[in-house]
């Protein structure tokens, strides 16, 4: 285990059935950082998330997450792991019968149950408008989720796991299936939770030019279940690996003639 990582693979492979889909996977992230996770559909990237929460445990290798293993920890010594580490679903995941408000509500009233305390209503409405407000969602709060389209459904489900005051944030494809506006307002918002609060990020995504470029401080790039780059953003556009190439040359295009200027 590496002191400076707040979350690190060390070889980890997972397999289901005779699908090998991570083999030897390693890669690390420091606190305060954000990590994009790339490659291409199939390569086991969400599988990546899965394991740094718990959902899945590596056939062989290990996981760590805050200095514990994470990978070796039973269901109830993880329920603290998951209270530091948030992952947000591609779909949002939100409550359709919960106005947005209440979606957001969710963890605080979560947490005082935890803690076996009454929570104030006051104190809660006045966090829900202080989150809305920090994620720039305007007048939303009596909305139902399907009132929102897809972008503006990501960010409540970043404000509903921010309400609960983790430590990291895990996000799965982040800009899949939103405009290039709407993408370019979540990527700012990532980066807004790491300058504002220190956030710790992992970001799963195969978009080069409306995420991982602006987001990320380092890369893991998978291709058929191994670590075939790993290291600064910067650096991606050096490596030899054909599929990295492909993936760049996808990103020079996309990005030189529809990503809005910062």
């Amino acid at each position: 285990m590496n002191p400076n990582y707040y979350i690190e693979f060390e070889d980890v492979y997972k397999s289901f059935g005779d699908k090998a889909v991570l083999r030897g996977v390693s890669f690390g992230i420091e606190r305060g950082q954000t990590l994009a996770v790339l490659g291409r559909s199939g390569t086991g990237k969400s599988v990546v998330l899965s394991h740094i929460i718990g959902l899945l445990k590596p056939d062989s290798g290990r996981v760590f997450v805050a200095g514990e293993e994470v990978s070796a920890l039973s269901e109830a010594a993880l329920m603290k792991v998951r209270r530091k580490v948030s992952l947000i679903f591609q779909s949002g995941a939100l409550f359709d019968s919960m106005t947005i408000g209440e979606n957001i509500a969710f963890p605080l009233y979560e947490r005082h149950l935890h803690q076996r305390t009454r929570p104030d209503d006051e104190t809660l409405e006045a966090k829900v408008r202080e989150i809305l407000a920090m994620l720039e969602l305007g007048e939303v709060a009596a909305l139902l989720p399907a009132e929102l389209a897809t972008g503006g459904k990501r960010r409540v489900a970043i404000a509903r796991a921010l309400a609960a005051e983790p430590e990291a944030l895990l996000y799965d494809e982040p800009t899949t299936m939103v405009d290039p506006l709407a993408a370019r307002v979540i990527c700012k918002l990532i980066r807004k939770l790491q300058s504002q609060f220190g956030m710790t990020s992992v970001v799963v995504t195969h978009d080069i030019a409306f995420c991982a470029r602006r987001v990320a401080d380092q890369v893991a790039f998978l291709n058929e279940g191994k670590v075939v780059f790993f290291g600064p953003m910067n650096e991606i556009y050096q490596v030899t690996d054909p599929l990295v190439q492909k993936f760049v040359q996808y990103d020079a295009v996309s990005f030189n003639t529809t990503m809005p200027k910062s």
